[in-house]
């Protein structure tokens, strides 16, 4: 029988690439950071691609590697923050897997990204209203997206077990 795949969905910081290589590594399947897939694929970071191409381009490439990525079976995939924004990804990864969104709040948002750099859509002086109307934008398409959610905010052991109770 295939393994379908786990897609872990939230909003940045709240632990999808932690959680999601702990998940896979305790359940024998593979990991893939759908940001780290682009990047190796372009060989330029997520930062740069914005930079050059901007984020429409950065979005084709997403949904791109989303259809390349659910072709496969057996994998646990850590979403982009803006992937499972677009209906076309969601209907995309859900045909061959579960999608589970860790739910965490803002104030953990902003404790966990507080000295992170490298989130382009944050890259701005008004990093803190900028992150809160994002999260607000956001949270009601990741619960739309979402099979199951589960609570973020405890451990990554916990959380894992959490989606393990879950499923």
């Amino acid at each position: 029988m295939k393994q379908r795949n786990i897609i872990l969905c939230g909003f940045m910081g709240c632990g999808k690439s932690t959680v999601g290589a702990l998940f896979a590594k305790k359940n024998g399947m593979a990991f893939v950071d759908l940001d780290s897939y682009i990047e190796k694929q372009q060989n330029k970071t997520i930062s740069d691609i914005f930079a050059e191409s901007g984020e429409a381009y950065f979005r084709e490439l997403e949904k791109q590697a989303a259809k390349e990525l659910s072709e496969k079976n057996g994998l646990v995939v850590a979403a982009g923050g803006g992937t499972l924004t677009f209906p076309e990804n969601v209907e995309t990864f859900r045909k061959n897997g579960k999608i589970v969104l860790l739910d965490i709040p803002i104030e953990t948002v902003a404790k966990r990204l507080e000295n992170d750099t490298t989130r382009p859509l944050l890259n701005r002086p008004d990093k803190d209203k900028a992150m809160k109307e994002l999260y607000d934008k956001r949270l009601p398409l990741y619960r739309a997206a979402a099979d199951i959610i589960v609570n973020g905010d405890d451990s990554p052991m916990q959380v894992c077990k959490n989606i393990t109770a879950a499923l």
